[in-house]
């Protein structure tokens, strides 16, 4: 059945063509069963081909029909022949008019040669059944009743057509800003990941260059101090590849830029120093650390205190004045687990939905783009029971020799 209702949608004038077709016959049925004369008769097909004609072409050329319909109607009246079914497409032209999108003008001048047709019609055929003055008022009044309900239909569903077109324009120029918006938010956040990575490399390319320089100072005097320093600038060599495999996946190409002075990136052992930082701004928040707590890959660390920091101060920004916070940090035998739940307000759909783009253009797109790095996972949504939650995990990646 669905796919009859999708074929006659995509052959609107074989539809149409099919009642045109119908209309003609029983036009031409009442004008070769009437009582008039050969001459009367073959006088009266015209105007139910043209008729016809307007059914079956209304919707491809709706203007035209119209005026091939008002042509039909002044030659029926001229040549005296009374109306046949073919006249039904009188209704039908009339609500095609209403609905497409002509001209208003066009579509009132419709109307009002519609509600003329019916006085017209008992202008030029008296109703010889009805008794009295009365009935032909009531029969008059119902036909020119047809008409108006017929234009007023077409005229609703043009409304909706363009309230639907409105919606369709709305909703494409909604999602062009939104990824404008987020394709802004991921730029500045590649930008901040670049001098993140400036500083991790910074960071340890100094370390490795000063365990060289011991290397060579003890190398004669002390060689297991020599030796040493030679293990910790293959491991500290190491953890520095490693970080920058997983942050080229997700710059920009282009060399970041190295003006801003070195600071030491914050670990997991600062997320207590943070958490005390918010407690002293006035948000109550309770901190736990399950697990056995150990070294881990400096990318690990510093994702998971971003993690911690940006939803804490999603909490303080949306979750009310009242709220609190409740931050946990799981250490699993290959991964490490976040938990930061709050009992507030809640934040808005648009942080956590459509790529987590908020009213600032940034949102959770960081936090994604963080996790995204070290190949982990993250959810975040409202929580059952009211307030946000944000759930990580952070797998631990063996380091390859």
């Amino acid at each position: 059945m669905q796919r009859l209702y999708d074929f006659l949608r995509r052959h609107p004038t074989g539809v149409d063509s099919f009642w045109a077709v119908l209309l003609f016959a029983f036009g031409m049925l009442q004008i070769a069963s009437s009582g008039g004369s050969a001459a009367e008769r073959f006088l009266a097909v015209p105007a139910v081909i043209a008729l016809s004609t307007a059914v079956a072409l209304r919707r491809k050329w709706t203007v035209p029909m119209l005026w091939v319909t008002v042509g039909a109607g002044a030659y029926q009246l001229a040549t005296g022949f009374e109306p046949t079914p073919a006249n039904f497409a009188m209704l039908i032209v009339l609500y095609t008019v209403a609905a497409a999108d002509v001209p208003r003008w066009t579509s009132r001048t419709a109307l009002g040669i519609g509600l003329a047709a019916p006085v017209l019609s008992m202008i030029r055929w008296p109703l010889h059944s009805a008794t009295s003055t009365g009935e032909k008022i009531f029969t008059l009044v119902m036909l020119m009743v047809m008409f108006a309900l017929a234009w007023v239909m077409g005229d609703s569903v043009r409304t909706r057509r363009a309230y639907y077109a409105q919606l369709v324009e709305r909703n494409q120029r909604l999602e062009k800003e939104r990824a404008a918006q987020a394709q802004v938010a991921v730029a500045a956040e590649r930008a901040r990941i670049a001098r993140e990575l400036h500083d991790v490399v910074a960071h340890n390319v100094s370390v490795m260059v000063v365990q060289a320089d011991g290397a060579a100072y003890v190398m004669d005097s002390a060689p297991e101090l020599a030796k040493e320093a030679l293990q910790t600038i293959s491991g500290t060599g190491r953890q520095a590849l490693a970080e920058m495999r997983r942050l080229l996946g997700v710059l920009r190409t282009g060399e970041p830029e190295a003006s801003e002075d070195y600071v030491p990136q914050p670990d997991v052992e600062q997320i207590e120093v943070l958490v005390e930082q918010v407690r002293t701004a006035g948000l109550d928040v309770d901190f736990a650390v399950e697990g056995a707590p150990r070294q881990l890959p400096s990318g690990v660390e510093l994702t998971a205190y971003r993690i911690v920091q940006e939803a804490l101060t999603n909490t303080r920004k949306h979750g009310g004045p009242e709220a609190r916070a409740s931050v946990r940090l799981v250490y699993f035998d290959d991964g490490l687990g976040l938990l930061i739940e709050d009992d507030g307000r809640g934040a808005a759909h648009e942080m956590y939905e459509d790529g987590g783009a908020d009213g600032a253009g940034h949102g959770l797109i960081g936090m994604r783009e963080r996790v995204g790095m070290v190949g982990g996972t993250l959810d975040a949504g409202p929580r059952p029971g009211g307030g946000f939650r944000i759930s990580a995990l952070l797998p631990l990646k063996k380091q390859q020799p």
